[in-house]
């Protein structure tokens, strides 16, 4: 089978989760709280099951995860996902974003896209989030890409790098496209066995 094929049709970490970022604002909220636990400083595996345990746990809402509270994210969510250090760190974070996402967007990330001028305006507007750095502003927007038009992070300089290593002319895909999305995500799954 062709590399770029199976890259084409690479599961999105969205889909992986049962998340359909384009679908509404919970659903974005969703996205947004899982970007949040794969930028951290664990595993996949981790930030996949803390997410998974926040579902568990009807967590998924930022005013539900401010009414839980630190004590709650700490354990059991955290616990239950995985995290052995850095757990009251990460739910200091969460909960703070929550807050700030409601009092300074209405709970709404569709509205930090509505306002923001352009594409550089939204990801400062993303960093601007406590402890949100650009890895965690490159995975929220690049599976947004296709539904918003200011959604336009550069591909991860790992993604670049294995494209090229591959022989992949990403350059040949419009970036505003689920296609494009599929092979980045496909390219950083395989980061570890290219290594």
């Amino acid at each position: 089978m062709d590399t770029i094929d199976e890259l084409k049709r690479s599961q999105l970490y969205s889909e992986e989760l049962g998340i359909k970022p384009d679908k509404n604002d919970k659903e974005c909220f969703k996205w947004f709280l899982a970007s949040i636990l794969f930028g951290g400083r664990i595993s996949e595996t981790i930030a996949k099951n803390t997410y998974r345990a926040f579902h568990r746990y009807g967590l998924l809402t930022p005013q539900k995860i401010l009414k839980a509270g630190w004590d709650f994210l700490v354990n059991p969510i955290m616990r239950e996902g995985g995290y052995v250090r850095y757990d009251g760190r990460k739910s200091t974070q969460i909960l703070r974003n929550c807050k700030t996402l409601l009092d300074e967007y209405g709970g709404s990330l569709r509205e930090i896209h509505r306002i923001s001028i352009d594409s550089r305006d939204l990801e400062n507007r993303l960093l601007a989030f406590y402890g949100v750095g650009p890895i965690t502003v490159n995975i929220f927007l690049r599976e947004l890409r296709p539904y918003w038009p200011k959604a336009d992070p550069d591909p991860l300089p790992i993604v670049s790098e294995l494209a090229r290593k591959l022989n992949v002319e990403l350059n040949r895909y419009p970036r505003n496209t689920v296609t494009f999305v599929r092979m980045e995500a496909g390219l950083i799954r395989l980061r570890k066995s290219l290594k």
